[in-house]
């Protein structure tokens, strides 16, 4: 599908990217919101907590978090919300490492681990309670999503019946370069504290394995992800990691109504994160890029209801569910 038009405005100042992006992210708080954990066992002897928000639905949104989210990031907790007000249950399922508790294995998981998404879909799936599934990323969730549809890896199931996706770093290797800037610094600065800090604590259970004295000196994800997450996850080099794991040379693939919206200001994403080809190719996907947004923001000054991007989702999801 060609470029989607967008309804989201916002007032004058509150149009800058950077601001659109930290002040949702921080101001914002989430209440009603009470979660079930429940904790899954994966196939490799390590486990994921997945976090219920219930109505007693048959239908169920599934909610994939950005990088070093969780649960209780407000993004996550503030589409619970909406999909529940909309008489639909909630699940966000914590990426390993992420749940406040260190998983098992060495490793942790990475910007494309699409098996640990399958499994948590299975075990959902088996447990007969749901005619239809709804999947919603946010960021690094938005590549999982997106790579998980169209990598023709596992058997999508016809519960599945759309996806929305957003602020997705479609193209790995860009956006690692462009969070690298200058202007980017407080950013990758967080991203690079919280990762690093997992890192040290893994070294001390795997030291045959993990060497925290290459921590010295990384302060960017090239460096990150060289010395950490390829050889942790079987990838030779940084660049081959990220040019395996972009979702963006799977979207050809998809074939379930997906929405993907980026906002133009979005700092993280470089120009090739936005599909359009890909999108202009596929009549199944549908790419929404509002002048503004931020990254993960969505939002208006001073906001208590859902946000734009949760009513985004709940229309999507109205359109196009069975």
């Amino acid at each position: 599908m060609p470029l989607v038009s967008s309804t989201y405005s916002t007032p004058w100042y509150f149009r800058n990217g950077h601001l659109q992006t930290i002040l949702p992210a921080i101001a914002r708080k989430i209440v009603g919101i009470k979660y079930q954990r429940e904790r899954i066992a994966t196939k490799d002897n390590d486990f994921l907590d997945l976090d219920w928000s219930r109505v007693g639905s048959q239908k169920l949104v599934l909610i994939s978090h950005g990088l070093e989210g969780s649960s209780e990031t407000q993004y996550a907790k503030g589409m619970c919300k909406a999909a529940n007000a909309s008489g639909i249950d909630a699940l966000v399922w914590n990426y390993r490492g992420c749940s406040g508790n260190i998983n098992n294995q060495p490793r942790y998981y990475h910007s494309g681990d699409t098996a640990d998404l399958h499994c948590v879909i299975q075990h959902v799936l088996a447990l007969g309670k749901y005619t239809e599934v709804y999947l919603i990323g946010f960021s690094v969730g938005g590549n999982i999503t997106l790579k998980y549809l169209g990598e023709n890896k596992f058997c999508i199931s016809p519960l599945i019946k759309c996806a929305v996706t957003f602020s997705v770093p479609c193209d790995l290797a860009g956006c690692a370069a462009h969070l690298a800037r200058v202007q980017n610094t407080i950013y990758m600065r967080r991203f690079i504290k919280s990762l690093t800090h997992k890192i040290k604590i893994k070294a001390q259970i795997f030291p045959q394995i993990l060497n925290a004295e290459k921590l010295k000196g990384i302060k960017n994800f090239q460096q990150f992800d060289a010395r950490f997450t390829a050889p942790l996850h079987g990838y030779n080099s940084a660049e081959e990691y990220w040019q395996a794991n972009s979702c963006k040379q799977f979207l050809k693939n998809i074939d379930i109504p997906t929405l993907i919206v980026n906002a133009q200001n979005d700092p993280f994403l470089p120009p090739s994160c936005y599909p359009i080809a890909e999108a202009n190719f596929n009549t199944n996907l549908y790419l929404e890029t509002p002048q503004y947004g931020g990254h993960c923001g969505f939002g208006l000054p001073f906001q208590k209801q859902f946000y734009w991007s949760e009513s985004r989702a709940m229309e999507f999801i109205k359109t196009f569910g069975a």
